[in-house]
């Protein structure tokens, strides 16, 4: 899970009740969103703190699902994918220039690759993405044995082990087929592991609706997951080492609307970019959420994040 929250979990949740609310907002000219939220939380007596926010849409593409941020410090650009688009896109906010590439199939995620390039998600299939040449080659499969599966969100830990995630089949758009996803991590050899099973210590998470939402502690001992119909934030014992999940920490229950994903980025990496769904909204809902579907930046957190893993395969 983001930074934001990370920081927000060790310093408020972790032993603590949280009530978190948007107390204002207003919309201005270009889309612009200011919000004033006040995090609420008792710690023996009542602390209130206010943030004011900016958000700005400045990718408008109009995503069907927009998903997947990821800043890349090198080029100083925002990477994302349209998962039903079947396109990874890639940002500048100096040149404002976007640039995209067709995955031919459905693309959960694409990441930067330690010796080049990005690995993607697109099927079910982790395939090594040649940018100049806008070609892709498959390097693994997951959920042989679940065809309709595809895969979703993915993230590169800190020593550059891919942990991805899958789901079920869209029987509409934003139905899902329930409890057929999991987890994967891939290590540079190409070997895969499957987490979130039977045999493992999260025996609660068994079966995964949506994989999603995925980040490490500064410290690394802590892996934050997200199964997005359950509407929490999940919190786990973490060995780098050999990737293991261990003991579920805790639980944080969100409000959720269309927002997907969302990564930390910017020169000093105090931008919050943030990635939106249109898809299955209807005509009425556009019109009420007309911004839909674009990428946002989110300005006054009060916090930054960190740069990216990229993938030691």
């Amino acid at each position: 899970m983001i930074h934001f929250l990370r920081v927000i979990y060790n310093k408020y949740i972790k032993n603590n009740p949280l009530d978190t609310f948007v107390q204002s907002y207003t919309v201005e000219r270009g889309g612009a969103v200011k919000l004033s939220i006040l995090l609420r939380v008792f710690e023996g007596r009542t602390v209130v703190r206010k943030l004011l926010l900016q958000v700005v849409p400045v990718v408008k593409l109009g995503t069907l699902v927009g998903e997947g941020p990821v800043w890349e410090e090198s080029q100083q650009t925002l990477l994302f994918v349209d998962i039903i688009g079947q396109k990874i896109h890639r940002w500048s906010p100096v040149t404002n220039h976007i640039e995209s590439m067709d995955a031919g199939d459905t693309v959960g995620f694409a990441v930067p690759r330690r010796t080049g390039g990005y690995v993607a998600g697109v099927g079910r299939s982790i395939v090594a993405v040649d940018w100049t040449t806008q070609t892709t080659t498959s390097l693994v499969e997951v959920d042989e044995d679940k065809p309709n599966n595809r895969l979703n969100d993915g993230k590169v830990d800190p020593i550059g082990r891919l942990l991805a995630g899958t789901m079920g089949k869209e029987l509409r758009p934003a139905e899902v087929m329930k409890k057929q996803g999991s987890l994967f991590s891939v290590i540079a050899d190409l070997t895969v592991t499957k987490h979130l099973n039977q045999h493992s210590l999260c025996l609660s998470y068994s079966q995964v609706d949506i994989s999603n939402g995925m980040d490490w502690s500064l410290d690394m001992k802590t892996f934050f997951y997200i199964d997005s119909l359950s509407l929490t934030i999940d919190a786990f014992d973490y060995d780098t080492n050999t990737g293991q999940l261990g003991v579920r920490l805790q639980t944080v229950s969100l409000p959720v609307m269309k927002t997907t994903s969302c990564c930390f980025g910017g020169p000093d990496y105090s931008d919050l970019y943030v990635t939106s769904a249109s898809l299955g909204l209807d005509h009425s809902d556009i019109r009420q959420q007309p911004l839909a579907g674009h990428t946002f930046r989110v300005n006054g957190i009060g916090v930054k994040g960190r740069p990216s893993n990229s993938f030691s395969g």
